[in-house]
């Protein structure tokens, strides 16, 4: 297979899990348990196709333009689509449609199963890093945004416009993100250059991106 970075690619992405399926001689990847790709080997072991999802529309698209993409293999062929491994298909479009699948597959869950499932907050935080989880704070996820910090009683500002507001899984549907909200709701324990770094933190995790510094 001349996608050498397909499986290190995958195994970045946030909350995805890997596995063999030796029925099927299938690698599969999942996230929230769900399948969003595949490496299908043959009797040899070695790949003959690669699996993943797209909007019907567009997988039908794809297949008119390369000869390499055709109908899922052992798959809903409608939604599914088998790439050849050693094919045309150019590694950036790859790149970009295994994202989309990553992505279809993660927006199939509830807003709040999809902050379970990547392990964050609305606003990117990881709670099982932060000292108060489990002691002072339930998480904010579990708590409805109504965390250790917010007003007694009423959730954080941020979980309040995001969530309860605007019904979005998580801040990275915003275009305003970072906002004036994320700033209102500095810790005040925190130096500037500290609270700058935390906001590139929660925006890195909900874009999917590793953290610069």
């Amino acid at each position: 297979m001349r996608y050498t970075w397909l499986d290190e690619y995958l195994l970045e992405k946030r909350a995805v899990t890997k596995d063999f399926k030796k029925e099927w001689n299938w690698i599969r990847y999942q996230i929230g348990g769900k399948l969003f790709a595949a490496v299908c080997l043959d009797q040899e072991d070695k790949p003959f196709y690669i699996n993943l999802k797209l909007e019907p529309l567009e997988g039908e698209f794809l297949r008119q333009q390369y000869e390499d993409i055709v109908p899922g293999y052992y798959s809903d062929k409608r939604h599914w689509n088998s790439i050849q491994p050693d094919g045309a298909v150019p590694d950036e479009l790859l790149k970009e449609l295994l994202d989309k699948s990553y992505q279809l597959v993660l927006e199939g869950f509830s807003k709040k199963k999809q902050r379970e499932v990547l392990g964050l907050t609305c606003c990117g935080t990881e709670c099982e890093k932060c000292g108060a989880y489990g002691s002072l704070c339930q998480g904010c996820n579990e708590a409805g945004g109504k965390v250790f910090h917010a007003p007694e009683g009423r959730p954080c500002p941020i979980y309040q416009c995001s969530v309860n507001k605007y019904k979005f899984a998580s801040c990275a549907a915003c275009e305003n993100l970072p906002c004036q909200i994320w700033q209102d709701t500095r810790d005040p324990s925190l130096s500037q250059e500290e609270f700058d770094a935390t906001v590139r933190s929660r925006v890195n995790n909900l874009r999917g991106e590793n953290e610069c510094v």
